[in-house]
């Protein structure tokens, strides 16, 4: 919310989303497919980057995102999945494992936590709003929340940081 020059509150224009957060949201897709279809990650890489970043698909036009950063999310998850679950699972409740999370959200946690171990360069409230955005584009109240949770836990943890410290308001 911003003020008008009354002070009264105004609701913000909603964010555009910039390339790399393109990227992320489809590589987030990507990673579904390929978790949900056993779809290789060279074969989801060649779909996307032909007929969907930046292009028609079904009369949608989709955004354009950054490639690179698309490719490095998947080529990240795919070689660390095997440290990165167990991080994620560590950080969830013990009432709730990591094989009990529907497919979008695995792939929602599985990319922001490689982010947040591996792209140091980027913020950690950086990260961690635009994977919670993402939950929210696909769910109501609790993923986001759990999302928010999870990353903010593994945050502390990779970088002794959260996106609490970092300011949870700032973007």
């Amino acid at each position: 919310m911003t003020s008008s020059n009354d002070g009264q509150p105004v609701a913000s224009a909603p964010r555009t989303a910039n390339k790399r957060g393109v990227a992320r949201l489809a590589a987030v897709q990507a990673l579904y497919q390929m978790d949900v279809a056993g779809t290789g990650i060279s074969e989801v890489v060649a779909e996307y980057e032909a007929f969907r970043l930046g292009k028609e698909v079904d009369g949608t036009q989709y955004l354009d995102a950054d490639p690179q950063w698309f490719r490095a999310i998947l080529a990240g998850v795919v070689a660390e999945q095997r440290v990165i679950d167990p991080m994620i699972h560590e950080a969830l409740n013990e009432d709730w494992p990591l094989s009990r999370l529907d497919s979008t959200l695995r792939a929602i946690l599985r990319a922001g936590i490689w982010e947040l171990k591996t792209r140091k360069d980027v913020p950690t409230a950086v990260i961690v709003s635009e994977y919670v955005d993402i939950a929210k584009a696909f769910y109501g109240e609790e993923e986001p929340k759990l999302t928010n949770a999870v990353m903010d836990r593994l945050a502390f943890k990779l970088r002794g940081e959260s996106r609490g410290a970092a300011g949870r308001n700032k973007r």
